[in-house]
């Protein structure tokens, strides 16, 4: 895999409040998107946009609601309400089936079949018929080489490590070539060489073949990998913006610590509230 850095990035226009952006550059577009379940909001008001093309990673603590947002946008979560376009259409329309890929943290693999057989199911519900048997055979050989288990294409998925498991989900994802690639803490567990070559991966996919990315993680230090940046806690939406952006706004030396600013400067925020009510 080539290491690729992530480039400057530019940020596109914000959109006009009120308008739809242009599904030609914008990947993904809310406003007041919240989410309930039960009797607690796990998404309050959410406010963003994804630029075509580009890595964006959802960075925040374990249980701010980084999956709820991508199960939202995939379109596999209820009580959703608030407006939520992705690649020009609402989120969960029937079109966007193949041209999304979506990764979930626990890996979505048969035990019982090789690496190349799982590949071989999910290319066929796809791509079915036997018109396109050679075109489904090169998007399988495609997908193992990308992830780096072309040497492990004939062992069964049950007798593969967590991080190779993890590899083989990523690869169903990458079948058929999806314009979005929406992937919930895909590196966790994995060793710092495996990281990178992801990370690579990812910077590829973006570059060459023009696809964007969705990425979350807990892990800060993965944010200089990202073209942009959406930070949340608890539910809400503390930043949308360039890592280089978010430094010197806060002026701060990393990410992690715009974001422990922010998070600071947020609690401040709503103590004032509380003591003004």
């Amino acid at each position: 895999m080539m290491n690729n850095a992530p480039g400057s990035p530019r940020p596109g226009p914000a959109p006009t409040p009120g308008r739809s952006p242009d599904p030609h550059t914008t990947a993904v577009h809310a406003e007041n998107l919240t989410v309930t379940r039960g009797t607690r909001t796990v998404l309050r008001d959410l406010g963003f946009t994804v630029p075509r093309g580009q890595i964006t990673g959802l960075l925040g603590p374990s249980g701010c609601g980084k999956s709820t947002l991508m199960r939202a946008l995939v379109g596999t979560q209820a009580k959703v309400t608030g407006t939520l376009d992705v690649l020009g259409h609402p989120a969960g329309h029937p079109t966007l089936r193949t041209r999304i890929g979506y990764v979930t943290q626990a890996p979505s693999v048969y035990d019982d079949l090789t690496v190349r057989q799982n590949l071989d199911y999910f290319a066929a519900i796809l791509n079915p018929g036997r018109a396109a048997a050679d075109r489904r055979t090169e998007d399988v050989t495609r997908a193992i080489a990308d992830v780096d288990l072309t040497t492990h294409a004939d062992a069964l998925a049950g007798n593969l490590s967590g991080g190779q498991r993890n590899r083989v989900s990523l690869a169903v994802a990458l079948l058929g070539a999806p314009e979005l690639l929406v992937l919930d803490e895909p590196t966790v567990g994995l060793d710092p060489v495996l990281r990178r070559d992801l990370w690579n991966l990812f910077h590829d996919i973006a570059t060459d073949r023009g696809a964007t990315l969705l990425v979350s993680s807990h892990v800060m230090d993965e944010a200089e990998r990202c073209h942009r940046l959406l930070l949340m806690r608890d539910g809400e939406l503390l930043a949308d913006d360039t890592p280089d952006a978010l430094r010197t706004r806060t002026g701060a030396a990393t990410v992690e610590e715009a974001f422990l600013r922010l998070v600071d400067e947020a609690k401040a925020a709503a103590r004032t509230k509380e003591t003004t009510r």
